[in-house]
């Protein structure tokens, strides 16, 4: 199994390594048949804007490197636009991947949706348990 000379360099020095502190979405994803477990926390603004992403991943040499990459793609980018984001795009940026290894850039793509959906599931909850106004004032 060979993999590009970028998919190396992104492992060795890998960005966005760790969790994030304020992070309002956590997406969390693996695969038992690999033991590949990837971890993407996120801060999205107001605006709906990925200020920030981080990851935790345990896994090869591929899966973390696609994981770092996917979190580089999507900062800066809306949730709708971060939804957009395939594997064969992170597959593309990663120079390529063995075929016994597109499953890690799937497992990206799944964690960037898991967090997305914690985000969307946190803003449901708070918008429930927010007082809703209509109270008689005494």
């Amino acid at each position: 199994m060979e993999y590009s000379a970028k998919v190396i360099d992104i492992f060795k020095n890998p960005r966005n390594a760790g969790s994030l502190r304020g992070a309002n979405a956590v997406g969390k994803v693996g695969n038992s048949a690999c033991g590949d477990i990837m971890k993407i926390y996120l801060y999205i603004n107001d605006e709906g804007v990925i200020e920030e992403a981080k990851f935790k991943t345990f896994g090869c040499a591929a899966a973390i490197a696609a994981t770092s990459v996917a979190c580089d793609m999507i900062k800066g980018m809306t949730i709708e636009e971060a939804l957009e984001v395939k594997n064969s795009q992170v597959i593309d940026y990663l120079g390529g991947l063995p075929p016994q290894k597109i499953h890690c850039s799937l497992l990206a793509e799944e964690a960037i949706h898991a967090a997305i959906e914690d985000y969307y599931r946190r803003k449901e909850k708070e918008a429930k348990d927010e007082p809703d106004g209509d109270e008689d004032e005494e």
